[in-house]
């Protein structure tokens, strides 16, 4: 969706694109980026777009890639052909010092 008008952009790969830009402004503003985000939930209309929207998500996620779940839902918001969910984690996440025993 872009965030100035409210309305979808055309196609599946420009949804996604467009779904990745507004979670990578998101993390921003948490002073986060893409390589805080430790899973991802992709939503599609039709599983068949799977392979685009991978292509699309691979030039936001290069590296150390997220966990991820994708599905294939009976409907998005408005339409929509695909919709992200992201779970990010700022700072460290596992305590360094062993556990006494």
């Amino acid at each position: 969706m872009d965030s100035v008008s409210g309305n979808l952009v055309e196609g599946v790969a420009a949804q996604a694109k467009k779904a990745l830009e507004n979670m990578g402004h998101i993390l921003e503003a948490a002073g986060a980026s893409y390589k805080n985000v430790v899973k991802t939930t992709v939503l599609l209309a039709d599983m068949k777009d799977f392979g685009t929207v991978n292509d699309v998500y691979r030039t936001f996620f290069t590296e150390n890639f997220p966990a991820r779940a994708a599905y294939q839902v009976a409907a998005l918001p408005r339409g929509g052909l695909v919709e992200i969910e992201a779970v990010a984690v700022i700072g460290n996440i596992i305590d360094e010092k062993p556990a006494s025993l």
